[in-house]
């Protein structure tokens, strides 16, 4: 369906071509960097956005190793970004052509139950699309439904590669980890991994004083910039041994909150392993493959276990807290590539320990030209 079809007021910049580079997905381990036709107007609450800033989630690492089947072949991956606001339908109230906007990985029509309840990652008409069941982000341009629920405006002279940490991994960290965590002063917590979701768990867990914060993960590097962000103790888990040092290190207690940011049956062990009496592990990672969990240790240990996708309804809030430079999120960027270079940036960040890859971020050819000319 076209914007002919649906004869839609639309305002807009015109665009030069019809098609533009993409980021693909042909099956588990096969992407691809093609033309794919650009993006255009489907409903009147839309936006079409020219990316200027997008970056490498370990989500699309899933998808690409084939853990999530319903993303189909031919689908354009990525759902964080930052851009220009190119076009809008003529019911889209809060944003203008020319704009420059965080792009949410939620989407929300703010209308639906579960939106009026503040669930946005299960809206009914949108939620978690974005590189999943809806073109993404790893592109040039971007469609996105209900524009005014699902974009924020970039603040003026804000840096790109801090902003674009809003677009996932900052929310996820903080909602799915610290508030379903229900992390407080004086408790002891443990972040099981040590990747980009983990350090925003890590970061957003000291605006509530925790007295210990435990890093656990495999990789030294990452290891050492988690102490850098405020890790009190560091865990290297090689040796299959990490659960017993966090129990010897809390005197056979174990602690308050376990925070799973990994997806993997080994990483949620680890949690149900050092959790304490009347503790909460909350799982932020995407999972491929099932889990055992261990009831028959757990049944009277008066514990909880949270899942969630992030709801995003924190993205403001923190906003604030970024512009102001109390959070400064760009100290995560390690590799920055040209988004024509996006196959390397996957190699890089799907090889994190041999690069020290911890947040990968890409640049539209027009950034990188401009940067170039300085």
């Amino acid at each position: 369906m076209t914007t002919a079809d649906l004869a839609l007021p639309i305002k807009s910049a015109e665009p030069s071509t019809s098609t533009m580079k993409a980021l693909v997905y042909h099956g588990p381990g096969k992407p691809a960097w093609e033309s794919k036709p650009r993006p255009t107007l489907q409903h009147e609450e839309d936006a079409i956005v020219r990316i200027t800033t997008s970056t490498i989630c370990g989500t699309d690492l899933h998808i690409l190793k084939g853990d999530l089947s319903a993303v189909l072949d031919g689908r354009i991956l990525g759902h964080e970004g930052i851009g220009v606001v190119e076009q809008v339908g003529k019911d889209v109230s809060e944003f203008h052509v020319g704009d420059k906007v965080i792009i949410s990985c939620v989407t929300a029509c703010l209308r639906c139950d579960f939106c009026k309840k503040r669930m946005y990652s299960h809206c009914r008409n949108g939620g978690w699309i974005l590189g999943y069941t809806l073109d993404g982000t790893q592109a040039e341009y971007v469609r996105i439904p209900y524009a005014d629920g699902s974009l924020y405006a970039l603040p003026e002279g804000g840096d790109e590669d801090a902003f674009v940490m809003l677009s996932d991994i900052l929310p996820t960290g903080f909602e799915c980890g610290v508030l379903n965590g229900q992390v407080k002063p004086g408790d002891t917590v443990a972040i099981v991994g040590a990747g980009p979701v983990g350090i925003a768990v890590l970061l957003t867990a000291q605006f509530y004083s925790p007295s210990e914060i435990i890093m656990i993960d495999l990789d030294d590097k990452r290891l050492a910039v988690a102490k850098q962000f405020g890790a009190t103790t560091t865990i290297n888990s090689a040796d299959g041994h990490a659960a017993d040092q966090v129990m010897k290190f809390t005197k056979g207690a174990g602690v308050d909150v376990a925070i799973e940011a990994v997806g993997l049956p080994a990483t949620f062990d680890i949690c149900q392993g050092i959790i304490g009496a009347g503790g909460h592990i909350a799982n932020v990672g995407v999972h491929g493959k099932p889990v055992t969990l261990h009831m028959e240790k757990l049944w009277d240990r008066n514990i909880s276990l949270t899942t969630r996708l992030v709801d995003t309804v924190t993205t403001p809030m923190l906003l604030k807290i970024v512009e102001s430079g109390k959070l400064q999120p760009h100290k995560l960027v390690t590799h920055t590539f040209p988004m024509k270079d996006i196959l390397k940036a996957y190699d890089t960040f799907g090889n994190a320990a041999k690069d020290g890859a911890l947040k990968v971020v890409l640049k539209a050819e027009e950034v990188v030209l401009k940067a170039e000319a300085q």
